[in-house]
């Protein structure tokens, strides 16, 4: 019976050594294929990479659960630049991007460090954009930074406390850090590359995700190890201030503009999208047809909905 026991421990090992292996290699091999394309920048304890492009008034956009700035580069970029300077960034813990030392992922702490990154590249009052978490931690910006940004927009937008975790995301609702940080070291990067494509077509749907999103949107980086963990992390965090972000948006003064998705199956279009009309008279929202990765699968709709928003708010300024 002993020797069958320590057998069975050895196999164990075994297998999770095995795994932790695999994952290593994998993680090394995505980041060969996808090198950093910007550059960095040290933000209040955390290393951030951004990419900034074409000149004009200077537009910043923040990525969604999961993402990275390939969510933008993928086909949205393009349509800005002609007439704006564009900053993608990477969030804290997402991309190449590192989070300070015993950082949580909490909204709060994130729009601080948004704050902190629009100071140490002297914008000047940019139009921040903000996409499903990313509209989120936008919004956070506005309540806690008011005079850094001189509007929002914001796609998709997280903008109330879910009912119960979207679909796609619930493998990432782990409470324990240890159960965490194991699940990523071991079985989420073989679960990732198997269940890839159906995760993708569930938080695309009812729009096609592109077969070449895992490479042209930087969609593999979530094949390492820290991007699941991070990505976990900050799911769990949502919940500390979203629900008291509700109670203050009525304090809103600037201008912020909501793009959805009528079909969007992440997020409520309704609940997060038309019932902030209520919230505050700064609020607009347009919906259109689409799911909820509209800079991806409706560039031009969305291009054309951020540069509406920008030059209104130019304009106003002048």
């Amino acid at each position: 019976m002993m020797m069958l026991l320590i057998a069975g421990i050895v196999l164990v090992a075994a297998i999770l050594a095995g795994l932790v292996i695999f994952t290593a290699v994998t993680a090394r091999r995505v980041e060969q294929a996808l090198p950093p394309r910007g550059q960095f920048i040290e933000v209040s304890g955390a290393r951030i990479h951004y990419l900034d492009k074409g000149s004009g008034p200077p537009i910043v956009i923040v990525h969604g659960l999961g993402g990275q700035m390939g969510n933008f580069t993928y086909a949205l970029l393009e349509r800005l630049t002609d007439e704006f300077r564009v900053i993608l960034m990477d969030r804290p813990g997402s991309g190449y991007s590192r989070r300070a030392p015993g950082a949580t992922g909490r909204l709060t702490e994130q729009a601080a460090i948004v704050a902190e990154f629009i100071r140490k590249l002297g914008l000047q009052r940019p139009l921040l954009v903000g996409h499903s978490l990313g509209g989120a931690i936008a919004l956070t910006v506005a309540l806690d930074h008011p005079g850094m940004m001189k509007a929002l927009a914001l796609v998709a937008p997280l903008t109330h406390v879910p009912k119960q975790v979207p679909a796609p995301f619930r493998a990432l609702d782990i409470k324990s850090n240890f159960l965490r940080w194991l699940v990523a070291w071991t079985v989420a990067t073989p679960i990732g590359i198997r269940r890839g494509k159906a995760i993708l077509d569930a938080i695309f749907s009812p729009d096609p995700a592109p077969a070449d999103f895992p490479i042209r949107g930087g969609g593999i980086l979530g094949l390492r190890p820290r991007s699941f963990y991070n990505t976990s992390l900050e799911l769990r965090a949502v919940n500390f201030d979203l629900g008291e972000m509700v109670a203050r948006y009525p304090s809103l003064r600037l201008p912020v503009r909501i793009l959805y998705g009528t079909s969007d199956e992440v997020l409520d279009h309704a609940v997060h999208g038309e019932a902030m009309k209520a919230e505050s008279p700064a609020v607009s929202v347009e919906l259109v047809p689409g799911g909820h990765m509209l800079p991806i699968s409706a560039p031009d709709v969305t291009a054309k909905f951020i540069k509406a928003a920008a030059r209104s708010e130019n304009r106003d300024s002048a």
